[in-house]
């Protein structure tokens, strides 16, 4: 149940859970994970779709720099594009210049992937947002934009060039 929010809080009035923004902004990932799952299925993770979705749009790029197009650590990254590598959805190849860096594409599987989760990834666009109206939706994205790129230098992985992958 909704809870209503006085238009401007005493510090005071802080206390309760539901009025701190890092706990709704926690909430709604769960509610955003919970819906992609209904909508795309278990085939690709959030974090796998970000990384097939960014590499689709930068073929041959190297994991330090997807892993920053993406906002996850390096390490995260390695393990996210193996596993899609097993799966047949990316291939991971040894740069001769630096013989610890892997190139990366995406393989005609995952385009396909990503075509065929297209309409699922429209839904669950529409799905989050749809409790607010249309003005809302836009104010909305204005603000959590705003809100993750002016805050991106305290994250523990920030995206390294934002807005270079849509």
């Amino acid at each position: 149940m909704p809870r209503a929010t006085p238009k401007k809080l005493k510090e005071s009035q802080l206390v309760d859970l539901y009025e701190h923004p890092g706990h709704l902004l926690r909430r709604a990932q769960q509610i955003s994970v919970s819906i992609f799952l209904d909508e795309l299925g278990g085939d690709v993770t959030p974090v796998q779709y970000a990384i097939l979705r960014t590499l689709s749009n930068h073929p041959g790029i190297d994991q330090v720099s997807l892993a920053g197009l993406v906002a996850i650590d390096t390490s995260t990254g390695a393990t996210v594009c193996a596993r899609l590598e097993e799966k047949g959805l990316l291939l991971r190849t040894v740069i001769p210049h630096n013989r610890r860096q892997r190139a990366l594409t995406i393989t005609a599987a995952g385009e396909q992937m990503l075509t065929d989760l297209m309409p699922g990834a429209q839904r669950l666009r529409k799905r989050l947002l749809q409790p607010l109206t249309a003005d809302e939706q836009q104010q909305f994205m204005q603000l959590l934009n705003k809100l993750v790129y002016v805050n991106n230098e305290h994250s523990r992985a920030p995206l390294a060039s934002p807005r270079d992958d849509t």
